[in-house]
Formats: C-alpha cells, structure tokens, sequence
C-alpha cells in the first residue's frame, strides 16, 4: 500500500522538485544580472586610470605648457614648483580641447 502510493505519486514529487530548482536558478541569474548592473563606472573603481593633466598659465623651460600625469581623483591638490614659486593646483574633471584635464590655480585666486 505504501510502495504504491509513492509510485503512484513520484511524478508529481520529480516535477515539484524540478520546478523548484528551476524557479531557484531563475532568481539566482535575476540577482547576478542586478549586480552586474550595479557595478561603479570606471572613475570610482579602485583601479583608477591614469590621466594626464594640464597646468594652465604655467610654461615648461621649452615653452610649452605644463603637463602633469595622475592617477589621482578630481579634487585632489597638487604643488607645482615653478619659476614663479611653488603654486597650488586642484585637478578636476574638465577636459580640455588637446584631451588633457585642466588642473585649476589655486594659489592665483588668493
């Protein structure tokens, strides 16, 4: 009487087993892609590219103007030593037409 309700009921049993492990699978994929969505631009990363920025109203002995690599975040402050003296500069996000980022004069400004 046992052996034949079980067997008469596996069906059943297999397909609700399958239908949950289904459903599971469904939502873990569901909860990846979230996540994957989620993940922070390129600039926020811990691995932060290096840019190259450019000190504005500030000339190399060539004559051309300043240029400065950083892998440094936007706002970060930065001396530059000079003939003029030591100037302060903030990096910022603005990209300027030769592609370089401006570093803006902070010691001009006091």
């Amino acid at each position: 009487m046992l052996t034949d309700l079980i067997t008469s009921s596996l069906a059943e049993l297999l397909g609700g087993l399958a239908g949950i492990l289904l459903l599971a699978v469904a939502g873990r994929a569901r909860l990846r892609r979230r996540a994957a969505r989620r993940v922070a631009p390129a600039e926020i990363r811990d691995v932060r590219q290096a840019r190259t920025y450019t000190l504005p109203g500030t000339l190399a002995p060539d004559g051309c103007p300043v240029k400065v690599i950083s892998t440094r975040p936007a706002g970060t402050i930065l001396y530059h030593s000079g003939p003029v003296g030591r100037e302060k500069f903030e990096l910022t996000d603005f990209v300027l037409s030769d592609g370089t980022y401006a570093a803006e004069p902070l010691s001009r400004y006091q």
